[in-house]
């Protein structure tokens, strides 16, 4: 398997909107105009992105590296590195501050895009709401906020009893942007999942959607394009990225953005070779706290955060630090 290709966003702040605002469409609150990177794709500074066709669904080959971009890389122990990136000690580096003071808050047990594992229907939501122009901070604030009290959006028929009003309600508790289009997708994916892809308003595993495609990643991602409102090319890189912990199918896979991030910390620059590095360093890795029903589910699932680690770094400014880490 090729590995495949999405473009860079990042982060931007927004001024809190206060909760319990008229919620008429009419009324969609004024969003600042991203100013850094935004999270997988879209460009900043009032530049907008190109819309892709329905053909750019299908993930893109990354270009070798050239000889010289490879030999001005510094060296780096690449078993420390792995390990550090698997390890707790990296994850404050990998996500932002607001969450981090935000979690101070919250209960022990609430759930965050940086360490929860999440169901297949969860990770798809997290893909529409990337697929925003929105950035990581933004985004990640918007998870925490309808996956946990009082909002708990996790399944198609929580998201449908909730209706768009409440749905609206969670994103403007998290002060994000695009909430009345995000809203509207949020219900537009809990009827396509009910109609199309899930056998029911309470299935969260997507099943059906790798029974009818024959388990074909290929033919997974454009049913998912096909049914999914606001899913293109990035939405789909970044379900792709989290779900091959799940679904093997997907295996090695890691969008161009990730593998931009996972090169400056003086990794290897495709999946096929992260996979291999990986692989012979396994043995000497600590990686007890990743659950797993067997032993090539834990090596995917540990893939799947070594990417995950290395591209939070990334959008927040880290990677030196992640460097210093290794030492």
């Amino acid at each position: 398997m090729s590995p495949k290709k999405a473009q860079a966003r990042g982060s931007a702040a927004e001024k809190p909107t206060e909760v319990g605002a008229s919620l008429q469409p009419a009324a969609e609150p004024k969003d600042e105009v991203p100013t850094s990177k935004t999270n997988d794709g879209a460009k900043a500074d009032g530049i907008s992105k190109k819309r892709n066709g329905p053909a750019s669904s299908e993930p893109n080959k990354v270009p070798r590296r050239s000889a010289r971009s490879a030999a001005s890389a510094a060296p780096v122990d690449v078993g420390k590195m792995l390990q550090f990136l698997l390890s707790p000690s990296s994850l404050d580096l990998c996500r932002p501050k607001d969450e981090i003071e935000d979690l101070k808050t919250r209960r022990p047990e609430s759930r965050t895009y940086s360490t929860s594992t999440f169901t297949p229907f969860e990770e798809l939501v997290c893909a529409v709401i990337l697929s925003r122009p929105i950035g990581h901070m933004l985004g990640l604030r918007s998870m925490r906020t309808i996956f946990n009290p009082p909002y708990e959006l996790t399944t198609p028929k929580k998201i449908r009893e909730a209706g768009h009003e409440r749905c609206r309600e969670a994103l403007d508790k998290a002060r994000t942007q695009h909430r009345q289009k995000t809203a509207e997708e949020l219900m537009l994916l809990a009827d396509a999942v009910v109609n199309s892809l899930g056998y029911g308003d309470e299935d969260v595993s997507l099943e059906r959607v790798r029974e009818d495609s024959g388990h074909d990643y290929e033919k997974e991602r454009e049913v998912l394009r096909k049914n999914v409102k606001g899913l293109g090319k990035t939405g789909l890189d970044i379900f792709g990225r989290r779900i091959q912990g799940v679904w093997p199918e997907f295996y090695p896979f890691a969008d161009q953005r990730t593998l931009a991030a996972v090169e400056k910390l003086g990794l290897p620059g495709s999946a096929e070779e992260l996979r291999n590095m990986l692989n012979e360093n396994w043995g000497k890795l600590e990686v007890k706290d990743i659950e797993a029903k067997d032993e090539e589910e834990k090596r995917r699932k540990a893939f799947v955060r070594v990417l995950e680690r290395a591209v939070g770094a990334d959008l927040e400014g880290n990677i030196d630090s992640i460097k210093t880490g290794t030492a």
